[in-house]
């Protein structure tokens, strides 16, 4: 039984990997991630025989994700994204396949048999040419997430980061504020803030984060806390513990 993790931060592209793998019989889908800290995780865990991987992931990309795991547990691996311009680099390396998205039933069937082949296999040769590029690669640059698949009653829609007015906590999930609605998904602020470009948000409160550019003013009050008045007219607390990050 080839044991199989899916890491990407859209919910269609991880429920159309759940729908190809299901009439599989012998792939069993041991587990999901959305960024790069729940991928590190979720692979140290569920030891995968076969990762599909997104490269732009929140967090960290993709390649990160290798790089902080091939000493510990490496699965065979085929990228996933929505821009061909990471496929040269990782055939440079050998890896076991790219798909593009989005892509075909055929398309996917192709890049598991690859994988199948693979595994049957040993792996040592492509990996060793993996391992040595990772470790030739230089420091990446920071990589914001700077858009959100979210539910939209029974449809989905994109959302781009830039439409975010504040983003509010709301247990295991978040809520994303855009105008007078507000869509959730799944995932915590601590780790949204560290996937969030800081030029653009702003922690103001332990449950809640600014899109700095909908601020129109700021109001101290006798608490020692501040009030953040928006272009709208909503106002939101900013409390003394993160004031630095919005008042620098």
């Amino acid at each position: 039984m080839i044991r199989a993790l899916v890491v990407d931060d859209e919910p269609l592209a991880r429920e159309g990997v759940r729908r190809a793998l299901a009439g599989e019989s012998d792939v069993l889908l041991v587990g999901e991630a959305v960024d790069g800290p729940g991928a590190c995780e979720a692979i140290l865990h569920h030891r995968p025989d076969l990762l599909f991987l997104d490269v732009q992931i929140p967090g960290f990309d993709g390649f990160e994700v290798v790089r902080r795991v091939r000493d510990l547990h490496l699965p065979t691996i085929v990228f996933v994204s929505a821009f061909d311009h990471y496929a040269l680099a990782a055939f440079e390396v050998h890896a076991i396949d790219y798909l593009l998205k989005p892509f075909t039933d055929e398309r996917f069937a192709e890049a598991l048999e690859h994988a199948r082949r693979r595994l049957a296999t040993s792996p040592s040769v492509p990996l060793a040419h993996l391992l040595e590029w990772l470790s030739q690669r230089g420091p990446e640059s920071p990589r914001f997430v700077d858009r959100f698949t979210v539910k939209d009653h029974d449809a989905y829609r994109l959302v781009r980061a830039e439409e975010i007015d504040w983003i509010e906590s709301a247990g295991n999930y978040a809520q994303l504020w855009v105008g007078d609605r507000f869509y959730l998904v799944r995932t915590t602020l601590n780790r949204l803030e560290s996937s969030l470009d800081p030029r653009r948000f702003a922690r103001i409160h332990r449950t809640a984060i600014l899109n700095i550019d909908r601020v129109r003013e700021v109001r101290p009050d006798p608490t020692g806390d501040f009030s953040v008045v928006l272009t709208d007219g909503r106002t939101l607390r900013l409390s003394r513990r993160y004031r630095e990050r919005l008042l620098g």
